[in-house]
């Protein structure tokens, strides 16, 4: 592991990085919460399976 040369790396990306603008956020915000909904709603649909198969009504 060469330590000067990962800090250099890791500070040319910094400085390339930037701030999104406000419509970037929205948009990466909007994908984000529907990728929760829907890995919460799968989930929920798999435990409601499962509570049917195993008899726990």
């Amino acid at each position: 592991m060469d330590v000067p040369y990962d800090l250099t790396s890791y500070v040319r990306v910094l400085k390339m990085a930037t701030t999104p603008t406000t419509e970037e956020f929205l948009q990466v915000s909007k994908i984000a919460g529907a990728g929760i909904l829907l890995v919460g709603f799968i989930g929920f649909v798999i435990g409601g399976i499962m509570l049917l198969l195993t008899g726990g009504l």
